[in-house]
């Protein structure tokens, strides 16, 4: 359990460390206001939809490699010796 923990807690520390470079570029790029409300909403459905985008893209990544991995296993199976 310890090690899922600390994973969630790394996890927690890599979504807030990409949280706030995002926060301030968007502020200053289009201009919005932190203190209204609609403003916010944007910014977090904008890191929501980045957060969405970035975990397909890793999903892509992980399943190309595991299939790769794969391959590569079957294939040196032929060759170890018997």
């Amino acid at each position: 359990m310890e090690k899922n923990k600390d994973l969630i807690q790394i996890l927690t520390l890599v979504l807030i460390g990409m949280f706030i470079p995002f926060l301030i570029s968007i502020t200053i790029t289009y201009g919005l206001d932190l203190t209204n409300m609609d403003d916010l909403i944007k910014i977090g459905s904008t890191f929501g939809y980045f957060l969405l985008i970035f975990g397909i893209e890793l999903l892509i990544v992980y399943l190309y490699f595991t299939t790769i991995n794969k391959m590569a296993n079957k294939n040196m199976e032929k060759y170890k010796p018997k």
